[in-house]
C-alpha cells in the first residue's frame, strides 16, 4: 500500500507484507539494549488475539525513543506503520506513528476482546438461550428461582468468562458456550433415561439435572480473574479452594433467599455440583445418585470433544498426525478420507 494514500485501519493478523496501515495492538515485550557503539535501542513486541509481531527497533535518535521508556508492557496502542518480512527477524513493524488508545477509538471499532481469543458465538445471545432453558426445563418454582437469580446476579462476569484458563474452552465466552452445550445435552439425556428406567422411585429428577449442568461451573466466577485484554488466571480463591468448593458456598448462599426451596433438593443440588468430576480430577466425593451420571458424562464428552476439535483445526505438524497435545496427553490422527 503506497504511504501517499491515507492509511485504512486495519486488524493486525490481517496485515500482509508490504501494507501500509493503522492498527489497534497490545505491547507484550519491551527491552532496553545498546549496539557496540554504545547506541541505545528499545525493542517491542506487539499483539492482537491472533498474532505476535515484533517491531523495528527504536533508535536513540528516533523522536519515539523518549515516549517508548514510558510505554508499559499490556498496554493498547494505535499504531501507523508498514508491515514487513525481515530475512533474519521474520514479520515486523515499521512505525511511524504511535498513540495510547483512547475513549474515541471504541467508535472505530477497538475493543479489549480482540486481544483475547473468544467464543464463535455472541455472549448475550448464549446467555439468553441458558436463561430460556433454565426457566422451561426446571419445573419446580423455587429450584428455577435459585438458579436464574445466581444467572442473574453474575451475568456481567459470567459473559466474558472461560470454561476453564488451560484445558477446554480456554477463551472468553467459553463459560457460556460449555456450560449451554452440556445443558442441552443434559435436558436430552435426563428424557431419555427417565423414559428407559420409569420404574425408579422416585422417578428421575429432571429438573435438578438441569439445574446441575447449568449451575455445574458456577464457581468459576469466583476463581478466575478476566483483566480487560488479557488472558483469565486463576485467582487466590480459585488457587486455594477449587471452582467445586466456590460453587457450594455460592450456592447455599443464594438458597438463603429462597426460603420456599426444598432443603432435600437443595442438598441434592449441592451434592451433583460437588461430585460431578471424576476422581481424581477434582472432586471430594464420590457421587451418589443417577443424576449425577447424567451430568458428568456430558460434561467429560463436550469438554473433552472441544479440545479434540481444537487440536484438529488448529495443527500446523507435518505428517499424518498432529503434535502431541500437551493437555490430551497423546497426538491425534488428522490426516483421514472418510
Amino acid at each position: 500500500m503506497s504511504k501517499s494514500k491515507k492509511p485504512v485501519l486495519v486488524k493486525l493478523s490481517d496485515l500482509q507484507p508490504g501494507d501500509y496501515a493503522d492498527c489497534f495492538v497490545q505491547l507484550t515485550e519491551k527491552s532496553r539494549g545498546t549496539t557496540r557503539d554504545g547506541n541505545p535501542f528499545i525493542t517491542c513486541k506487539f499483539r492482537d488475539a491472533r498474532r505476535t509481531v515484533g517491531a523495528v527497533p527504536i533508535w536513540g535518535d528516533s523522536p519515539l525513543f523518549a515516549e517508548a521508556q514510558e510505554w508499559q508492557v499490556g498496554q493498547f496502542f494505535k499504531v501507523r506503520a508498514t508491515f514487513t518480512e525481515h530475512e533474519k527477524y521474520g514479520p515486523q513493524l515499521d512505525i511511524e506513528q504511535i498513540r495510547l488508545v483512547e475513549d474515541r477509538d471504541r467508535a472505530d471499532g477497538f475493543s479489549e476482546l480482540d486481544f483475547v481469543e473468544r467464543s464463535r458465538f455472541d455472549p448475550d445471545a448464549m446467555f439468553a438461550e441458558l436463561e430460556a432453558l433454565a426457566s422451561a426445563e426446571i419445573a419446580d418454582l423455587p429450584l428455577r428461582t435459585l438458579v436464574l437469580n445466581l444467572l442473574h446476579t453474575n451475568a456481567a462476569a459470567l459473559k466474558p468468562l472461560p470454561a476453564s484458563t488451560r484445558h477446554f474452552y480456554p477463551f472468553a465466552g467459553g463459560w457460556l458456550e460449555h456450560t449451554l452445550s452440556v445443558t442441552r445435552s443434559c435436558v436430552w439425556l435426563a428424557d431419555r433415561y427417565a423414559a428407559m428406567f420409569p420404574e425408579l422411585n422416585p422417578p428421575l429428577n429432571r429438573g435438578l439435572v438441569v439445574a446441575s449442568a447449568v449451575l455445574h461451573d458456577i464457581g468459576r466466577v469466583r476463581g478466575v480473574d478476566t483483566p480487560p485484554g488479557q488472558p483469565a488466571r486463576p485467582n487466590v480463591a480459585g488457587e486455594l479452594f477449587g471452582h467445586l468448593f466456590l460453587a457450594y458456598d455460592m450456592i447455599r448462599s443464594a438458597a438463603a433467599s429462597v426460603p420456599d426451596l426444598n432443603p432435600e433438593l437443595l442438598e441434592l443440588l449441592l451434592h451433583c455440583v460437588v461430585t460431578h468430576l471424576k476422581l481424581p480430577e477434582g472432586s471430594p466425593r464420590l457421587p451418589c445418585i443417577p443424576e449425577v451420571l447424567i451430568l458428568h458424562h456430558a460434561d467429560d464428552l463436550d469438554a473433552k470433544f472441544e479440545m479434540y476439535a481444537r487440536c484438529l483445526t488448529r495443527d500446523t505438524a507435518d505428517g499424518p498426525f498432529t503434535d502431541r497435545d500437551p493437555v490430551l496427553g497423546r497426538p491425534l490422527l488428522k490426516q483421514r478420507k472418510v
